[in-house]
């Protein structure tokens, strides 16, 4: 699972989460820019760490843990 945060004085506004596939907003500004980085070229970027970065060394912590 890939998680990204984005913080702002210790508040969590915007979380991207691979499961969920898209940004979600905590507070009243960061629904809002959820809803705008959802429509444009952050979703793909993030969509993109997640193949470039998590689903690359997935098997190799995978085989760590076991």
């Amino acid at each position: 699972e890939y998680i990204d945060s984005y913080y702002f004085n210790q508040v969590e506004h915007i979380r991207f989460n691979s499961t969920v596939g898209k940004f979600v907003g905590y507070t009243e500004h960061g629904v809002k820019n959820a809803e705008t980085w959802n429509k444009g070229s952050e979703l793909a970027q993030e969509l993109g760490e997640l193949e470039r970065y998590c689903k690359h060394n997935a098997a190799i912590y995978y085989g760590a843990v076991l």
